[in-house]
Parts: structure tokens; C-alpha cells; sequence
């Protein structure tokens, strides 16, 4: 008989009033309900907001789960992928929720990756004011980075994640048998946000990560270690305020333009955040400290983990940097833009002008 599988300590999101725990382990879905109990034991009716992926693989399960601890689920699904994360999107799971019957007292649970945790978690933060929600990540990428930290949010057409807000989950449930149904690739983007995570806070994690490539090491404590360090920057700047959380958009500037440019769905979100993690580390390499070594071992890293490390041909400079001055960090016309000393420290610089960001898309046509 194999041993019982030892449960994995909780990650502890300190934010006063607004805490919560990440839980992190395997089989987690089946004690969805009894742990929503705890936290929501007088709240019965819910939406479960998932897509057509997630939905025919984990909703059955989680709906059961919700049943049994007394709960008054409903189901609502949108498609699959980045142009569901949308405002017409969030009217037509909003109008789900008034359909059902969903009032104050209800809540939400945001089964699946980024896309879903980002929209569900927005509907929740604007019905009726406001009503808590759980969030359910299915994906390496929505589990070591989109589920923790509140950020709530839908694109706009040339701008991702212009409309939103922060809104804290009560709770996060990080169920890693669920990344056994990922493809190769949805698998692959996770681990640019785990690259950075290593990047700004830890070096150390390279090794972590390499392993995992080889086909070794502990993916549930390399998925628990990424939480924990979300966590600690969230709670020391949970809105952004004072400039830590901002280290965590390492990559994102010109990842979000890359993504845009190309039309959501044609990169996946953290193919076109890899692409950015180059840009910024050849940056940091350029106006920064950083080795030109230790700038090579990052670009290792992303092709290791079979990320891509080369800009698309057809993504002009022009409409890349148009999209770009409308990201949330260009303020009054300059660029906060984080770089690193080395790895595993970064700041946040305003030494970054239009023109180095031009030589970077050029770095990336090589």
C-alpha cells in the first residue's frame, strides 16, 4: 500500500481582515464544500464560473462537493481562452448570476486558470456591490501568480487588464492534480511567472526549476514556494501603492503589449510574458547592473523551460510601443519599469524611456 499523501502547510495571505489561506496539495476538490463552510457558513447560493475546458473535467466534482456541504451551486461557463476575459463576457455571466437568483448573500468560485479567475473574480467584486468569492486555479500559471493578490480585471480590445479592481478571494484551493490535464504547452507558460517569481525574490529557485524541466523534483513545493513569495509581496503592498507589488510586473510592460499586439489567443499569456522577461533582463543588463552571465541564464532558463525567446516578425515596433504607453505603469508619460541589480533583486527604475524599450523589441528580433 502507498503512503498517505502528507498534506502540504498552507500558504497564510496576512491582509488584517481580508486574510486568507492558499491551500496546496492533490485531491483538494472534494473538500471544496467543507472548507467554503468555514469561511461562508451562512451563505448558500453561489455561481460556479468555469470554462468550456475546465468545466466537463472538474465542475461535476466541485458542484457535488458545494451539494453535500449544503450549498445551492449554479454553473455558468464561458469559452475557453483570452476573449472571454471581456466586458461583454462579464455582463453575460452577471446576467447568469440575476438569472439564478443570486443576491447579497451568495458568493462566487472561479473554476479554472487566469482567464476565468481574473473575470469571475471582477463579477463578483461588482454584483450588487460586491460578494465574496473562491478561487479554484487550475493552471500552474493561475496557481503560483493570478489567483493570489486580488487583482480582478478584463481587457479592452488594445489594453489588457484596464478594467478591474482589488478584490481579495476569501479563499484559494490550489488542487495540483489538476494540472495533470494541462497540455504541454498551457504547462510551459506557468513557469514564466515562476521564472520571474525566481528573478525578483530568489535566485535559488533556478535550481528548483531546472530540476522540475528534467523531469525531477517537487512541483508541489516549488508551486507552495511561488505562492509564498506572491504572498509576502501582497500583504507589504496589497494596492500597489508604495512600489513592491510592482516588482511583480517584472516582464509585464512589454509582455502585455506583445500579447495584446498579437491578438489574444495567438500567445498565450505567459509565452508573451517570457518574451518580456528577456526584454527586461536585457534592459536591466543595459541600464542596470545585471551580468551580461547572469542575463544569459535567464534566457537559458526560458528556453529550457521551452519558452519562447524571439518576437514574432509580423509585431511592428510602432504598434507595440502604442500599445504599450497605454499599460498602467506609464504615468504622466514615463515608464516605471522594473529591473534587476541581479537576480533575485529588483527595483522599480525611471531610467527606462521609449527609446531603450525600442532597442529591446530589436533585441528581440535576434
Amino acid at each position: 500500500m502507498p503512503p498517505p499523501v502528507q498534506p502540504v502547510r498552507p500558504v497564510f495571505v496576512n491582509l488584517g481582515p481580508r486574510s486568507y489561506l492558499v491551500q496546496v496539495g492533490r485531491d483538494l476538490l472534494k473538500t471544496l464544500g467543507e472548507e467554503v463552510n468555514k469561511k461562508l457558513p451562512d451563505r448558500t447560493s453561489c455561481a460556479v464560473v468555469t470554462d468550456s475546458n475546465v468545466g466537463p473535467l472538474y465542475a461535476e466534482t466541485v458542484l457535488a462537493s458545494l451539494r453535500a456541504a449544503g450549498k445551492k451551486p449554479c454553473l455558468i461557463t464561458v469559452p475557453a481562452g483570452e476573449s472571454s476575459k471581456s466586458l461583454s463576457w462579464s455582463q453575460s455571466v452577471l446576467g447568469e448570476m440575476v438569472r439564478a437568483g443570486l443576491d447579497r448573500k451568495s458568493f462566487v468560485v472561479a473554476l479554472g486558470g487566469g482567464v476565468i479567475g481574473d473575470l469571475a473574480g471582477f463579477c463578483a467584486s461588482v454584483y450588487q456591490r460586491g460578494i465574496p468569492y473562491v478561487q479554484v486555479p487550475t493552471t500552474v500559471l493561475s496557481q503560483v501568480d493570478s489567483s493570489v493578490g486580488g487583482k480582478t480585471g478584463v481587457n479592452l480590445p488594445d489594453a489588457k487588464n484596464m478594467v478591474g479592481c482589488f478584490h481579495q478571494p476569501v479563499h484559494v484551493i490550489a488542487d495540483l492534480d489538476t494540472l495533470n490535464s494541462l497540455p504541454t504547452r498551457e504547462w510551459n507558460e506557468g513557469f514564466a511567472e515562476i521564472i520571474k517569481h525566481a528573478c525578483i525574490r530568489d535566485a535559488s529557485m533556478f535550481k528548483a526549476i531546472e530540476d522540475i524541466a528534467a523531469g525531477k523534483g517537487d512541483i508541489v513545493s516549488l508551486i507552495r514556494r511561488n505562492i509564498a513569495i506572491k504572498a509576502v509581496i501582497v500583504e507589504a503592498d496589497e494596492h500597489e501603492t508604495i512600489g513592491t507589488r510592482a516588482l511583480l510586473n517584472f516582464g509585464h510592460t512589454l509582455g502585455h503589449a506583445i500579447e495584446a499586439a498579437a491578438g489574444y489567443g495567438r500567445l498565450l499569456h505567459g509565452e508573451a510574458i517570457s518574451l518580456g522577461l528577456r526584454a527586461a533582463a536585457w534592459l536591466s543588463a543595459q541600464v542596470s547592473d545585471l551580468t551580461s552571465d547572469d542575463y544569459e541564464r535567464i534566457v537559458a532558463l526560458l528556453k529550457l523551460c521551452d519558452l519562447p525567446t524571439r518576437l514574432p516578425d509580423d509585431l511592428d515596433t510602432e504598434e507595440l510601443m502604442r500599445i504599450a504607453r497605454t499599460d498602467k505603469k506609464f504615468e504622466n508619460g514615463k515608464i516605471r519599469f522594473v529591473l534587476l541589480r541581479k537576480i533575485g533583486d529588483a527595483y522599480v527604475s525611471k531610467d527606462v524611456m521609449e527609446g531603450h524599450l525600442k532597442q529591446a523589441l530589436d533585441e528581440l528580433r535576434k
